[in-house]
């Protein structure tokens, strides 16, 4: 078959899997294999595809099929314009999340300690540290299979000035910093079930489920963080679509002070942030 033919066979194959997003899955997946990019499809729709590379196409067309996510197969995935591997041990990064990085950004000085909770595969605290000059941070998550993805990411992108702990919170967590970051877990226990397959399946509990109002991380994450803010420092979580007043509300019984509300891309509620001078 030649370049085309591969992406319309596969294409038709995601289709018929019911698989969301079929064409765009069909032409990643043949761009994972035949080391392609998208412009490769109409300029040189016409160039032979190599039985080696077909075989490997068809396997990795079966995985997504059986609704395993796109990026575990490729293992990587893209955030800020940077390339973050993942597996099912971690979140995969959602663009969505790219509005509490760039929240931060805009609050952010030279010189700010960073400290990110539940951190994954450490693509927020990673993309700060990027984009930023002098700063530095640490990132905590409970699971130590998150943490040996964080520090894979952390060496791939040469990463300086971080640091990664495993720690239940702020359990293991010492010092003041400027900014505590966090996208927690936040999905009502009940709703779990009803996640796409993908999610529900092949993404860690652990990092998704919020509790029986989706709402426990957040109380201890407002419990206990203020302890760890300098005078005037910032919170920055991302939330639920509808989970805005009620974080606002215990930001704002917690002692935060400037407490704001900022809508993703589709106009819902997606990132919250107060600042601590107590």
């Amino acid at each position: 078959m030649n370049y085309k033919e591969c992406y319309e066979w596969g294409k038709e194959k995601l289709e018929d899997a019911g698989v969301k997003d079929a064409k765009l899955d069909a032409r990643l997946l043949l761009e994972s294999v035949c080391h392609t990019t998208t412009g490769d499809l109409l300029a040189h729709g016409d160039a032979d595809v190599s039985k080696e590379q077909e075989a490997a196409y068809a396997d990795r067309l079966l995985r997504r099929a059986r609704h395993i996510p796109l990026q575990h197969i490729t293992g990587v995935q893209e955030f800020m314009g940077l390339e973050f591997l993942v597996n099912g041990k971690v979140l995969i990064p959602r663009q969505d999340t790219e509005i509490l990085v760039e929240e931060v950004m805009r609050h952010l000085t030279d010189q700010s300690r960073i400290l990110d909770v539940c951190t994954g595969s450490g693509c927020i605290l990673f993309s700060l540290l990027h984009y930023s000059n002098g700063c530095t941070g640490v990132g905590v998550d409970l699971s130590p299979d998150a943490l040996a993805v964080a520090e894979q990411n952390r060496d791939r992108l040469g990463v300086e000035g971080v640091e990664l702990i495993q720690s239940d919170l702020f359990e293991a967590v010492e010092g003041k910093f400027d900014f505590i970051i966090s996208n927690p877990p936040y999905i009502a226990s009940g709703q779990i079930k009803e996640l796409m397959e993908e999610v529900r399946l092949h993404e860690p509990v652990m990092a998704l489920d919020g509790g029986e109002d989706g709402l426990v991380f957040y109380r201890k994450i407002l419990e206990k963080g203020p302890a760890y803010l300098k005078r005037g420092g910032g919170m920055f979580l991302e939330i639920g679509y509808d989970q805005g007043e009620a974080v606002r509300e215990l930001m704002e019984r917690a002692g935060f002070c400037e407490v704001e509300v900022e809508q993703d891309y589709a106009g819902l509620d997606r990132v919250i942030h107060g600042f601590w001078y107590g």
